[in-house]
């Protein structure tokens, strides 16, 4: 039995992201990082030559002073991939872009060129954008409650997806002595009209050699995972400890089976942290020096706010017990990230100081330890079924050198990790099959294609 491998992305937040406040005061990292192309280039290529399966941009579009330096200011996700595209020949190139704010032509559009430019190596990082604050700089009053959040996403995916198959594989013959570009009876308009969304097609640019971007999600409430097991090739999220993973992962593959899908088809990648040290001592000295220097109680209270829609805790008394109605600004916000801080507060009778406290606490991430550590505990991950492979933080570049010399080798040499690359797409990498055309498969199997998702009226493209 082939032994199972572990999928590796890097996160570049180059000047430091949420929590990480004094990330760009680390010598090693130029002060405009997050704006410096070179040094995405770089991390790219250092990233490709330790045979990673994809680099990940995140995004958001709102800030406040009080924002992460990374946030304040940085690049646009894909036109910072396509310049990637580039500068890289295998590595995977995976941008976030919501669907609260982007119409789905547009972005099906921009995707489907990243992945003819980077030759089948993008992938699309679905959100519905927990920032509340993002609305007011598309003309919105306030956000999309919760229900409308992931209702526009599914069929925005879905859209999407139905774009992507305005050309079948075989559009286009090109055949110069017949004078014949196109096969016009592979060319399908899509004629979508749905509950959100009206898009007529088709999409003009064909699609690449791994058939459609990946794609993946990154939402863990109830209505995040749900959607993620159906529509997803990938799910990013945060698994703090081996027992949390292990659950998270069974719950995405058993959604995924409900909704008809094999399992193995969907990956599970963890935003995780890496400490490396000579020794277990010395990665936990290092990780507890680095939490240290990051922790200011100020940013802290102030960054409290985000996830509640950038409500200002300024206000409360802080020897007062953490103000539970606090949660009700939520609500078209990270609604599941600050029920779980108010959970906290209410369950361990909890001040508001001591909340602050208590979430800018150092904490000791399982990956913490020597190279021989580090590489057991990701080994003991991979095999107990808690992920299929991760997605390392780029904080201090030190760090992630160490990862890449000194675990990498050990689960290289215990064959967990590639040697070389397998395929030339992404897709392909990450062991996830070919996104056949939508239209092929129905004349395939002599039907029509399905109906989307939110759809009001009849597809009027025909097989």
């Amino acid at each position: 039995m082939t032994r199972r491998q572990l999928k590796l992305g890097a996160v570049l937040t180059p000047t430091g992201g949420p929590g990480h406040p004094y990330t760009w005061l680390d010598p090693e990292i130029p002060a405009d990082a997050s704006v410096d192309i070179d040094w995405y280039i770089r991390y790219a290529r250092l990233a490709e030559q330790a045979r990673f399966d994809l680099v990940f941009i995140v995004d958001s579009q709102f800030i406040t002073p009080d924002s992460p330096p990374h946030y304040l200011n940085r690049l646009e996700p894909l036109t910072l991939l396509s310049a990637l595209a580039v500068a890289t020949e295998h590595i995977g190139l995976v941008g976030t872009l919501t669907t609260s704010f982007n119409q789905p032509f547009n972005l099906a559009r921009r995707f489907a060129s990243l992945d003819l430019i980077s030759r089948g190596r993008a992938g699309w990082n679905v959100v519905t954008s927990g920032d509340s604050g993002t609305a007011g700089n598309y003309g919105l009053e306030e956000h999309y409650d919760y229900a409308t959040r992931y209702g526009r996403a599914l069929e925005h995916v879905e859209v999407v997806k139905a774009l992507w198959d305005s050309y079948e594989d075989d559009a286009f013959p090109r055949d110069r002595e017949a004078r014949r570009f196109l096969d016009p009876d592979r060319l399908h308009t899509l004629d979508h009209r749905g509950e959100h969304f009206s898009v007529v097609g088709p999409l003009n640019i064909e699609r690449s050699r791994q058939g459609q971007p990946v794609i993946f999600q990154a939402g863990d409430s109830d209505q995040g995972r749900d959607l993620g097991a159906r529509i997803a090739d990938g799910i990013f999220t945060h698994a703090p400890s081996f027992e949390a993973g292990a659950a998270f992962y069974a719950d995405i593959k058993t959604r995924a089976a409900a909704y008809g899908r094999a399992p193995e088809d969907i990956v599970v990648l963890p935003g995780v942290t890496v400490t490396v040290g000579d020794t277990d001592a010395d990665a936990r000295e290092i990780e507890r020096a680095t939490q240290l220097a990051d922790n200011d109680f100020g940013k802290s209270l102030r960054e409290l706010g985000r996830p509640f829609g950038w409500h200002d805790f300024r206000q409360y008394d802080l020897d007062a017990p953490f103000p539970a109605e606090a949660l009700q600004h939520a609500e078209r916000s990270f609604y599941t990230q600050a029920k779980k801080i108010a959970d906290l507060a209410a369950d361990r009778g909890l001040t508001l100081r001591q909340t602050v406290e208590a979430l800018s606490a150092p904490k000791t991430s399982p990956f913490t330890g020597s190279a021989e550590t580090v590489a057991n505990e990701l080994q003991r991950w991979l095999d107990g079924h808690a992920l299929d492979g991760i997605n390392i933080h780029i904080g201090h570049p030190a760090q992630f050198q160490r990862f890449v010399d000194e675990v990498l080798p050990i689960l290289r040499e215990r064959g967990v990790v590639r040697e070389d690359y397998e395929q030339n797409t992404l897709r392909g990498n990450l062991g996830l099959p070919f996104a056949e055309n939508r239209y092929t498969r129905a004349r395939r199997e002599g039907i029509d294609p399905a109906p989307l998702p939110g759809t009001t009226a009849s597809l009027s493209a025909s097989v």
